[in-house]
């Protein structure tokens, strides 16, 4: 069956996977992630892509961004993909392809859905084994969310701000709710929507959404994961 055309909204959170060729690895040590980070840094800015999570893992990469153009997020991905390529067959003495197929990418509602979105992408090396607490780990989003570690270019969306009143409550509230962590029906959901490119939210989100495009937004089966909303205390 043929693929389903991505779909790309300005002012709208994605999140955005891609993975190793066969899952090689894509990332063998500091300079090669540090250099990746660096030109993330570089051409967001450049395509106008705002970048709010991120955590790079030796065989994948996870993004949660909001375009403002309809082209700024493929042409993010496109100008990474290529600029780190030559840069790691360069360093590493090979050639050919090193990125699987394409990018998979899902569109978010930005309220709860967009906070779990966070706490997933942010938890990824924990689950995977790569560090003790997720924050220990050096190329992820999270200890900037917990205050941990400062990092200008990334941007906090209007969900994390609004988790408290000043940086001190909000990390406070949000080293909560990574501590609580997802539940399994909450991971498999978004798991399946980047993998599947469905749009993750609720059905008044995607109702409003399929509305304005052809493009078929989730599975046509009953029983599409849903997922449960955060609630900040």
């Amino acid at each position: 069956m043929a693929r389903l055309p991505r779909l790309t909204i300005p002012n709208l959170p994605h999140h955005v996977l891609h993975r190793g060729n066969n899952r090689q690895t894509v990332f063998v040590d500091a300079d090669d992630y540090q250099t990746f980070v660096d030109l993330l840094q570089q051409l967001a800015q450049t395509h106008l892509v705002a970048v709010h999570a991120f955590v790079l893992m030796p065989d994948h990469f996870q993004l949660l961004v909001t375009p403002q153009t309809e082209q700024g997020l493929p042409q993010l991905m496109q100008a990474l993909g290529r600029a780190y390529v030559r840069y790691f067959n360069a360093r590493h003495a090979r050639t050919g392809t090193l990125w699987e197929g394409r990018y998979r990418s899902t569109v978010v509602e930005p309220t709860a859905p967009l906070l779990q979105c966070i706490i997933y992408i942010d938890t990824c090396a924990q689950l995977a084994g790569q560090a003790a607490q997720a924050a220990d780990y050096p190329w992820s989003s999270c200890a900037h969310h917990l205050g941990a570690k400062n990092i200008p270019w990334l941007r906090d969306p209007a969900a994390f701000w609004a988790l408290g009143n000043t940086p001190f409550a909000r990390e406070a509230e949000y080293a909560r709710l990574l501590a609580q962590g997802l539940s399994q029906r909450e991971s498999e959901a978004l798991a399946a929507a980047v993998n599947g490119g469905w749009a993750l939210g609720g059905e008044a989100f995607v109702q409003q959404l399929q509305s304005t495009t052809e493009r078929r937004l989730h599975k046509k089966s009953a029983g599409r994961p849903r997922l449960q909303p955060v609630k900040a205390e």
